[in-house]
C-alpha cells in the first residue's frame, strides 16, 4: 500500500471513525462483487459515514485528493453500476449506516429518510403511520432508497404509483466537491427554476451522493382483489389490459405477464410453488386491483375476466379467495430472477416499449433468435402494464465464457436494434451501470450523448464520481 494511500485511508479515520471504515479483505468482500457476480473489483477502503455531515467531509476529501468514487447502498443492482474496477485507486462509499426514517408527516403525505435506509423499512415507517409507500421489488429487504433513486428503480406498481423518479419530491445531495445541495422539500408544485432533483435521480452516482430523499406517501390499501390468467399471447393479453384499465381505472396496480418457460422455470426451481392453472398456457398474467375499500373490487376483476373468457381473450382464469393465495402467486413471480441463476446463465435485456409495440416485438425477436441457432431458451417476462419486458435469453451451464460472450454480443445487437427501431430503451429499470455502458453511445443521439456529458462534466470536472458507469 502507498504512503498516499495510507495517508488517506488515516484522514478518512479522523473522519468516520473505526466503525465507518472497512480496511479487511474479508470484511470487504461483499462490498468487492455485484449482486449477479458478473463483475469484481478491489479497493484499499470501504468508507461507511454516518450521516450528511461526514459524507460531505469524505467526499471533499477525496475531491482534493483526486480519488475516484463508487457510491454503493444495498450492492442489488443488475448492471454493475455500483461495483469498483481492479484498480484498487477507488474508494467505496457505502450509505448503510446512514438509515434514520427522519419525519414522517401524514398530513402532507410525506416522509423524508437517510438515503441508506432499506426499502422495506421504509415502507414499514409508513405502514405505522397509516400510510402507503408502494415501491415495491424483489430485493426490497435489502435495497436501498439511496440506490432506488440512483437507478430510477421501477418495479411491480408502476402501472399505478411511477418509477422512484415520480416518488420523489426533494432530494438532499453531496456534490463531488463536497458542498450539500438540500432539496429536500416535500413541495408537489415548484416553478422556481431548473429541476435539479430529476438530474441526480438516475444518474447512478455519477453527479453526486444521494444522503437523503423527501418521498410520496399515499392512502393505505386495505382491500385487493388478485387473479391469474392464461392466454395465447402476448397480443391477448395487451388487449386484456387495455380493458381492465378502462374498467377498473387506477385500481390496478399490477399486470405482470410470464411466459410459459418463465413458470416453469420458477416451478422446477423453487420450493413451494405449483401450477395456478390446470393446463398450461403459451403466456400468464397476474393482476391486481386495490383500493382504500373494498368497493366489489373481486366484482368488478370477476367482471372483466369473465368477459374476455367469453369471447376468448383469455382461455382460463384463478381468482384469490385469500391473502394467502394472493402470496402463492407473487411467490411465482418473484422467483423467476433466482430460478434463472439456478437453471442456466442468462443474458438479459431489461428493455421498455410501448404497449402497443410489445406484441410485434415478441414475435419479431422470438423469430431472429431462432435463426441464430443457439441452444437457448428465452425467458419472457416482466411488468406489461408499464411496458417494461425482461425478455432475457438463457444458455446451458455448461457453456464456457467464450460462449457467453459471443453469445451476449449477438443477442444484444438483435434485441436492442430491433426494441430501438420500435422506439423503446435499452434499460428500462435496472439503469446502465457496466453492462449497458458501451451500447448506450450505439443507441443514443449524438447530441444526447454531448448533452450528458456536458452535464458530467459540469457538476463532476475531476470526474471521480463513479467513473466508467453511465458515460
Amino acid at each position: 500500500m502507498s504512503e498516499n494511500t495510507q495517508e488517506l485511508i488515516r484522514q478518512l479515520h479522523a473522519i468516520v471513525g473505526d466503525a465507518g471504515l472497512v480496511t479487511e479483505a474479508e470484511a470487504q468482500a461483499p462490498y468487492l462483487k455485484d449482486w449477479l457476480g458478473k463483475w469484481q473489483g478491489r479497493v484499499a477502503v470501504v468508507v461507511r459515514p454516518a450521516d450528511t455531515a461526514q459524507t460531505a467531509e469524505v467526499v471533499r476529501l477525496c475531491h482534493l485528493t483526486h480519488t475516484p468514487i463508487v457510491t454503493q447502498g444495498g450492492n442489488t443492482g443488475m448492471s454493475g453500476g455500483a461495483t469498483p474496477d481492479d484498480s484498487g485507486a477507488q474508494v467505496i462509499l457505502s450509505t448503510t449506516r446512514m438509515n434514520r426514517v427522519r419525519e414522517v408527516d401524514p398530513i402532507n403525505n410525506t416522509m423524508t429518510v437517510d438515503a441508506g435506509v432499506i426499502l422495506a423499512h421504509a415502507q414499514e415507517a409508513a405502514r405505522d403511520a397509516g400510510r402507503y409507500f408502494p415501491l415495491s421489488l424483489g430485493a426490497e429487504g435489502s435495497c436501498t432508497v439511496g440506490g432506488n433513486l440512483a437507478t430510477n428503480a421501477g418495479g411491480i406498481a408502476v402501472l399505478r404509483f411511477g418509477n422512484m423518479r415520480e416518488l420523489a419530491l426533494g432530494l438532499e445531495v453531496v456534490l463531488p466537491d463536497g458542498r450539500i445541495w438540500n432539496g429536500l422539500r416535500g413541495l408537489r408544485k415548484d416553478n422556481t427554476g431548473y429541476d435539479l432533483r430529476d438530474l441526480f435521480i438516475g444518474s447512478e452516482g455519477t453527479l453526486g451522493v444521494i444522503t437523503g430523499a423527501v418521498l410520496k406517501l399515499f392512502s393505505q390499501p386495505h382491500a385487493r382483489a388478485t387473479a391469474w390468467v392464461g392466454a395465447d399471447s402476448p397480443a391477448q393479453l395487451a388487449e386484456l389490459l387495455a380493458r381492465t384499465r378502462a374498467r377498473c381505472g387506477d385500481r390496478l396496480v399490477a399486470f405482470e405477464m410470464m411466459s410459459a418457460a418463465s413458470l416453469a422455470l420458477v416451478l422446477q426451481h423453487v420450493t413451494d410453488t405449483r401450477a395456478p392453472l390446470a393446463q398450461a398456457t403459451p403466456y400468464n398474467a397476474l393482476i391486481e386491483l386495490a383500493d382504500t375499500e373494498d368497493l366489489g373490487l373481486q366484482a368488478m376483476l370477476e367482471e372483466v375476466l369473465g368477459q374476455a373468457l367469453e369471447d376468448e381473450t383469455i382461455s382460463d382464469a384463478m381468482f384469490c379467495t385469500s391473502g394467502t393465495q394472493a402470496a402463492a402467486l407473487w411467490k411465482i413471480r418473484e422467483g423467476i430472477s433466482q430460478a434463472q441463476v439456478r437453471a442456466g446463465k442468462v443474458i438479459k435485456h431489461d428493455i421498455a416499449l410501448p404497449i402497443s409495440a410489445i406484441a410485434g416485438f415478441v414475435a419479431q425477436a422470438e423469430a431472429l433468435i431462432d435463426d441464430c441457432g443457439l441452444a437457448a431458451q428465452i425467458i419472457n417476462f416482466g411488468h406489461l402494464g408499464d411496458g417494461n419486458l425482461h425478455f432475457n435469453v438463457m444458455i446451458p451451464l455448461s457453456s464456457t465464457y467464450e460462449d457467453v460472450k459471443q453469445a451476449t454480443l449477438q443477442l444484444n445487437r438483435l434485441v436492442h436494434d430491433l426494441v430501438t427501431g420500435m422506439q423503446g430503451s435499452i434499460s428500462a429499470e435496472h439503469g446502465v451501470g457496466q453492462l449497458r455502458r458501451d451500447e448506450l453511445q450505439h443507441y443514443k443521439s449524438p447530441l444526447e450523448m454531448e448533452l450528458m456529458l456536458r452535464i458530467k462534466q459540469a457538476f463532476d470536472p475531476n470526474l471521480i464520481m463513479n467513473p466508467g458507469k453511465l458515460l
